[in-house]
């Protein structure tokens, strides 16, 4: 397959150079073209009011002869520009390997996954990853998240997608050995407490730094609980967000209402 790949923590992160790597070395080509720095959780945005720019890549964690770019725009700015102008005969649109779990309503802010939603906009079949790094972790098992997309490749491939679905991949931050199965699961809930924190800088003027500690609610079949018991969690993600339970409930409501 022709794959474009990205991601949100930009183009030197060591996930996306991990997964470049086990691309490349299972035969398929690879474009990367990713932001030139931290874009994470920018959401779906695209840049509509300045210039963008793109360029090659000649040095940093990436294989001789890989194809790079680097691009100062958003994670979905990066896929119009690599689907539109770079590589338009791409099959598949690639995004990750991100740097923490993108779990629950994690996925609506996410650049990562936002990106490979404007790679569904645009008509390929795309997938996200995510590796459940914790902020404590001594390691990083980037190389366990790049053998699970291979393997997904292998058994899936993304040409079977339906259209306008994504898949939502996130895997624990644990050696390849230890990952107990791949599971289907829904997007769960994943709340962040003390979400805002009030603090002063030196001046004593007070600012505002959002972040939060993540609570899962850990119900079986969901994409928090899948990873917190060591499993790969494979979420299918429709671009459609019509609730149509309440369309229909709406339409009977409205059908006598008179202007």
């Amino acid at each position: 397959m022709k794959i474009l790949l990205t991601n949100d923590d930009g183009v030197f992160a060591p996930g996306i150079a991990a997964m470049a790597k086990g691309i490349a070395h299972a035969g398929h080509d690879l474009l990367v073209v990713a932001p030139d720095r931290e874009r994470s959780s920018v959401g779906h945005s695209i840049t509509l009011t300045r210039p963008l720019r793109l360029w090659r890549i000649a040095s940093g964690p990436y294989e001789a002869g890989q194809d790079v770019y680097a691009c100062d725009g958003t994670p979905s700015d990066c896929v119009v520009l690599a689907l539109e102008e770079v590589a338009p005969e791409t099959d598949l649109v690639l995004s990750g390997i991100n740097r923490g779990p993108n779990l629950g309503d994690d996925l609506t802010y996410s650049g990562t996954v936002s990106a490979a939603m404007e790679g569904v906009v645009l008509g390929r079949p795309s997938l996200a990853v995510s590796l459940a790094i914790a902020p404590d972790d001594a390691e990083q098992h980037y190389e366990t998240a790049a053998e699970v997309v291979l393997r997904l490749l292998d058994r899936f491939p993304g040409t079977s997608l339906p259209k306008g679905v994504l898949l939502n991949v996130n895997v624990p931050n644990i050696p390849l050995e230890e990952i107990r199965g791949i599971l289907p699961t829904r997007k769960g809930v994943r709340i962040y407490v003390d979400k805002v924190n009030r603090l002063r800088d030196p001046r004593g003027l007070t600012y505002f730094w959002i972040a939060g500690r993540p609570e899962d609610e850990l119900v079986e079949g969901t994409d928090v609980w899948a990873v917190a018991h060591g499993a790969v969690s494979v979420t299918p993600v429709h671009m459609d967000m019509t609730h149509f339970p309440t369309l229909e409930h709406l339409r009977d409501t409205f059908t006598s209402v008179t202007l």
